[in-house]
């Protein structure tokens, strides 16, 4: 919500400066969001008097003038412009002046042999308008050294207020004014207003035709003004629009947008002559369109409300209005709507046509159902006051529905929910600024306060808490600490929760860099990993490309990395921690771990380097990465079961799944598939893994009774190797379970050290080589034991896996 310090002061009686105003919008809870002031950005550009102009010696469309500043002797100015002629005031501004318009700083130039001291300027040059054909012309009254800025009333600074929107009233300047009035900052400028006797009766009727649906609007009220001349409105109106970033249209259009700022009453005029018979309010039909006034057309249906005639829908209601039966200069006779439209069907017809207009803003949270009528009468007096005409009387549909309410309100709940005890006089005094009819039992301590008809949010007690407390100040709740507990506190955090913090922390360790991604995917994304069900869909999705939830965390991932390859930087590690979503309840619902490299961000560092050649990410960074942090979060990975072959999103024979036992799968890793690549349009090589959080184990409760101390056997271990001849479906993982399961006292560790294939060994063979530790504790092994539990390995190989022991 925009507006000037000057608009704001036509509603608040107030001596207070700009500092002190923002300072308290923010404090009684309408955040400002900026203020800009122009008299800044211009504050060196003074008024100047060109003394003389001469014909420059050494160019013919340049002349040198001399212009009398105010402040001492006149400067010389080299000047191009072709209105610059002797005994003109204009806009001067001296060296070091930075020129907006063209963002540049002046210094003293030489221009063809002739020094010039500062610039004459245009409006374009000070970005007032895109006129560049000559410098301003001022009246011959203007003030010489004073102020451009003060003297033409850009001195007036804009402020942004952030407005919740459970506070329609404070999206006009004049409920603006009676919150800060109620802050002590001021009194209220209020004035009644004058109702406008028609002249004639209203030519143009108006009926609702709903039929057995609910009505979508609640009152109609409509005025016919005669004999108006429409036109440019007058320059205070159209200096005020621009400064809230709106564009003067003409005097008709020009009104009902100021009264949307200044009140919160949106209305609609329409030309009276291209209207044909007596308007209809409805529900849209099938087939039905509207050339809109922002020049598209707009396709309708039943759920939504519109204005016709006989010639059929003239108006979005509440929304935009069409633009054939839009005013111009031509119009002469206007008919002026004010409406209340139902505020859900205003809010879901703006979304789905996509229309963000100030009326659906304001009609979408609600208007005042008792400024209807007043409305329309106060933009009656405005249209006759600067497009003169007669008036009709006012033809109302349906009725307002003011209803007031009455809150019971016992002044202590104010101590018991915000910790502050004000005398009840003070409480009265601040709910009558801000409206609330009060009648106020001293005796009891309690007010019955009737709720203004502007603020449809306060429903009980405690918003009328809210509202003492935010006018006298939150600053002034006094700070209390909250009681300790007896005893050792307990976690705070959930396991899901810590589990998110140490998987962060442990892939940010591991070089990989965290980013956030869109919950939102595009729909073929979403189906290459396994979405895209038509309940993940999104109903009004913000973006035709963030149309789908994400089943993964992976393509958000992929198309950062992409990103950042297109500028640059093709090697990279990134993880996330975040949510994905299998379906629309709420168990569907996970946390999921995932990460992904490129290029050459291996595990063992990225780029080229002298001693020795990076390779390509591969399957095994994704593996050492996924281990690396189920290590982390408590998971022995000693236990769990890789098994070859992950989702079709990976590169098959590139891949794996970490799964607990049968049933539970962990996570999933691999290389990203080629045609995955191809729907992302992205480029590899690319390796990932993902770890659902809420799948992992929770760990058990620690024992309380002590543990022994550990104890290192002082015996030399024996390393023993083993080669064996399988089929080369077999995997590792089952060798080396097999191998460990021989002797588990004994053997301490087994690991894989070499992996050979060739046709030499037999069609479909390979041959992978392991070492087995054995760990001897009370005593050193002989040869025969040695021996023995070597023989175990060989048969515990042999018959899990059906392979021989290579010779």
């Amino acid at each position: 919500m925009k507006f000037t310090l000057s608009w704001l002061k036509e509603h608040l009686d107030t001596t207070a400066g700009l500092d002190e105003i923002v300072d308290k919008l923010t404090m009684i809870g309408l955040e400002v969001e900026s203020v800009e002031n122009p008299a800044k950005q211009l504050a060196a550009f003074t008024i100047a008097y060109v003394v003389s102009a001469e014909q420059h010696p050494n160019a013919d469309r340049l002349r040198v003038c001399m212009v009398d500043t105010g402040s001492g002797a006149p400067v010389q100015v080299v000047c191009g412009a072709p209105n610059a002629r002797a005994g003109i005031k204009s806009v001067f501004s001296p060296p070091g002046t930075y020129i907006p318009g063209k963002g540049i700083t002046l210094s003293v130039g030489n221009i063809r042999g002739q020094e010039s001291r500062g610039m004459l300027c245009s409006e374009a040059e000070l970005e007032l308008s895109n006129d560049h054909d000559g410098i301003m012309e001022l009246p011959a009254d203007a003030p010489v050294g004073q102020s451009y800025a003060a003297w033409a009333g850009l001195d007036d600074p804009v402020i942004d207020v952030a407005v919740t929107p459970n506070r329609p009233d404070a999206l006009g300047v004049e409920g603006i004014a009676r919150d800060l009035a109620a802050a002590g900052l001021g009194t209220l400028i209020g004035e009644d207003v004058p109702m406008v006797a028609g002249v004639f009766p209203a030519p143009v009727k108006v009926k609702f035709d709903f039929g057995d649906t609910p009505p979508l609007c609640q009152a109609f009220a409509l005025r016919l003004v005669r004999g108006v001349k429409n036109g440019p409105s007058p320059e205070w109106l159209q200096k005020r629009l621009r400064s809230v970033g709106l564009r003067p249209i003409n005097a008709l259009v020009d009104i009902t947008n100021f009264l949307t700022y200044d009140r919160n009453r949106p209305l609609h005029v329409f030309d009276a002559g291209k209207v044909k018979g007596d308007l209809t309010v409805r529900r849209a039909r099938a087939g039905e369109t509207l050339l809109a006034l922002d020049g598209r057309t707009y396709a309708l249906d039943e759920t939504m409300c519109v204005i016709a005639d006989e010639k059929g829908v003239e108006s979005l209601a509440g929304i935009m209005g069409g633009e054939e039966s839009g005013s111009s200069e031509a119009t002469t006779d206007v008919l002026v709507e004010a409406a209340l439209w139902e505020p859900i069907n205003i809010a879901q017809t703006g979304r789905k046509l996509g229309i963000n207009s100030d009326a659906r803003y304001r009609n979408e949270r609600g208007i005042d159902p008792a400024f209807n009528l007043p409305g329309l009468e106060l933009a009656t007096r405005m249209i006759l006051d600067l497009c003169g005409g007669s008036p009709s009387e006012i033809f109302l549909a349906g009725e307002p529905p003011v209803t007031r309410t009455i809150i019971d309100f016992p002044v202590t709940e104010i101590r018991r929910l915000a910790g502050i005890d004000p005398a009840i006089a003070e409480v009265e005094g601040i709910l009558d600024r801000l409206g609330y009819e009060c009648r106020t039992d001293r005796a009891h301590g309690r007010i019955a306060a009737t709720v203004p008809t502007w603020r449809p949010d306060v429903t009980m007690k405690a918003d009328l808490v809210e509202e003492v407390v935010r006018i006298i100040g939150v600053d002034q709740i006094p700070p209390t600490p909250l009681p300790r507990l007896p005893g050792v506190a307990h976690p705070v955090l959930t396991p899901i929760q810590m589990r998110t913090r140490r998987a962060r922390r442990a892939l940010a360790a591991r070089g990989m860099v965290e980013a956030v991604t869109w919950s939102f995917i595009p729909r073929e994304a979403a189906k290459a990993f396994g979405g895209g069900q038509p309940e993940l869909a999104l109903a009004n999705p913000i973006a035709a490309d963030m149309s789908d939830m994400r089943p993964s965390l992976l393509p958000g991932l992929i198309a950062a990395a992409q990103r950042n390859a297109d500028r640059g930087f093709a090697d990279l590690a990134l993880f996330e921690v975040g949510q994905i979503y299998a379906g629309d309840k709420p168990a569907e619902q996970t946390t999921s771990a995932a990460g992904l490299r490129r290029g050459t961000a291996g595990v063992n560092g990225a780029g080229r380097h002298w001693s020795a050649k990076a390779g390509p990410v591969s399957v095994f960074d994704a593996k050492s990465d996924a281990l690396a942090l189920l290590e982390t979060l408590g998971v022995s990975t000693d236990k769990l079961q890789i098994v070859a072959e992950g989702p079709a999103w990976y590169h098959p024979g590139r891949s794996g799944t970490i799964r607990q036992g049968p049933k539970t799968i962990i996570g999933t890793f691999g290389e990203i598939h080629p045609s995955v690549l191809e729907t992302l349009d992205a480029s590899g090589p690319l390796a990932g893994f993902e770890i659902t959080l809420e799948a992992l184990p929770v760990p058990r409760a620690k024992a309380t009774k002590t543990k022994p101390p550990l104890t290192l056997s002082d015996l030399q271990p024996v390393r023993r190797d083993f080669a064996f001849v399988l089929d080369r479906a077999i995997e590792a993982a089952k060798v080396l379970k097999a191998a460990a399961g021989a002797d588990k006292k004994l053997i301490s560790d087994v690991s894989v050290f070499d992996l050979f294939e060739s046709d030499s060994l037999g069609a479909g063979k390979k041959s992978l080589a392991i070492e087995v530790v054995l760990q001897p504790a009370g005593k050193t092994l002989t040869d025969e034991e040695i021996d023995a539990v070597s023989k175990k390995v060989v048969a515990e190989v042999v018959k899990s896996t059906g392979g021989t022991l290579r010779s």
